[in-house]
């Protein structure tokens, strides 16, 4: 397969200095020369999953994309390991959870606990805590790079994850790789070791989070790879923009759901033909 990086036609990925639960052993020495991606996972439940798309949708609904975003998700991982050396991860919360959730990833996806209940240093709050958890449990598996992956972008395209994936593996302890969303988050961060900063003092669920930690990597001297935008489906203008899309990878889960949940027309006007 060609360099991902060269795939990225439209886009430059651009690299500039900017001023608890384990694993067996044999996981640990196959972890060498692989970067781990951990989709950040709970599981999908009606009333907790997808909050945020309801209205329009109904909880039972959400719960169901939800599913299908982290099969797809999960599935998408798998198929992005064909080109380069990737282990995929399901980041799980709450403790107790790792069976449930089982039936909604791809086979062969990993799992460790992320619900950010370690020790953290000061500024590190809210969801930082969870990725921060998430990094550290991937690189204790002795994996020489790891990237917290968004469960809400199931039409990733997958050269995407590879090329976050071939950045990672070359280069020094400097480099870090930021995927941003168009509404102002990221849906990927990875780094070669765990920068805890990089979780500290951020305005979590906010369209600066993406431009914080651009900041915050520039602070550290870091050197940050940028990945193409891609968006995430956390409301209603993002369900309607995955509904009428064909962009990205395919997605049969999600696909299929919308079509189960009668979704295929959402945000269309029936003025329209």
């Amino acid at each position: 397969m060609a360099d991902a990086f060269a795939a990225m036609e439209g886009y430059s990925v651009v690299s500039a200095m900017h001023g608890q639960r384990g694993e067996p052993d044999g996981m640990r020495a196959s972890a060498s020369g692989v970067c781990a991606i951990g989709v950040m996972a709970k599981v999908p439940r009606p009333g907790f999953s997808k909050t945020r798309l309801c209205p329009p949708l109904r909880p039972e609904q959400a719960s169901a994309l939800s599913a299908a975003f982290l099969r797809d998700t999960t599935t998408n991982i798998a198929r992005a390991a064909r080109s380069v050396p990737i282990s995929g991860y399901a980041a799980y919360a709450p403790v107790g959870a790792e069976e449930t959730l089982v039936p909604h990833l791809a086979q062969g996806t990993r799992r460790v606990l992320a619900d950010g209940s370690i020790p953290v240093p000061d500024g590190v709050e809210g969801f930082g805590r969870c990725l921060l958890h998430a990094i550290r449990q991937l690189f204790a598996a002795a994996h020489p790079a790891a990237c917290v992956l968004s469960s809400d972008i199931p039409t990733l395209p997958t050269e995407f994850l590879v090329a976050a994936a071939q950045a990672l593996l070359v280069g020094d302890d400097r480099r870090v790789v930021l995927g941003a969303c168009d509404d102002g988050g990221y849906y990927l961060l990875g780094m070669r070791v765990p920068h805890a900063r990089l979780f500290a003092d951020i305005p979590w669920s906010t369209d600066t989070v993406a431009a914080a930690t651009r900041m915050r990597a520039a602070e550290l001297g870091l050197d940050l790879v940028e990945l193409p935008p891609w968006y995430d489906i956390d409301d209603a203008a993002a369900l309607e923009r995955l509904v009428r899309g064909q962009d990205g990878s395919d997605a049969v889960c999600t696909r299929r759901a919308l079509q189960m949940l009668g979704l295929e027309a959402f945000g269309r006007s029936p003025c329209v033909a």
